[in-house]
């Protein structure tokens, strides 16, 4: 397997795919369109478009940031996008996961594909 491969696999996300209706999902039990709990595991390709995107303070003394990703399988969910201060994360920006290990409290963290653009104010 090339170095290209496995590092994809390891920053790809798993989610399922009904095999009654053919829906994705990430991180349930039952198929939200026809409730089938035929699913069948699948990885993504790596690469989500954030598609909403909040700068909040809960629970913490720190900004991050809150974002709904959309990935190409079909599926949408909340995640973290680091990699940029919380306010430069913007709608439309290409995001992966980051590679490694999923944190111990489950959430899903991603990282933007490309750092924003610097501007010098004058």
């Amino acid at each position: 397997m090339g170095t290209v491969q496995k590092a994809h696999e390891e920053s790809a996300l798993s989610y399922h795919r009904c095999r009654w209706c053919g829906t994705a999902s990430f991180r349930r039990l039952l198929c939200p369109v026809c409730a089938s709990s035929d699913l069948e595991p699948e990885r993504t390709t790596g690469h989500g478009v954030v598609v909403r995107t909040a700068v909040v303070h809960r629970y913490t003394d720190e900004a991050r940031n809150e974002s709904l990703v959309r990935f190409p399988e079909g599926f949408v969910f909340r995640c973290q996008v680091v990699g940029a201060a919380p306010h430069l994360v913007t709608v439309g920006a290409q995001v992966r996961p980051v590679p490694g290990d999923e944190p111990e409290t489950g959430a899903v963290v991603l990282e933007l594909c490309e750092p924003p653009a610097r501007r010098d104010w004058i």
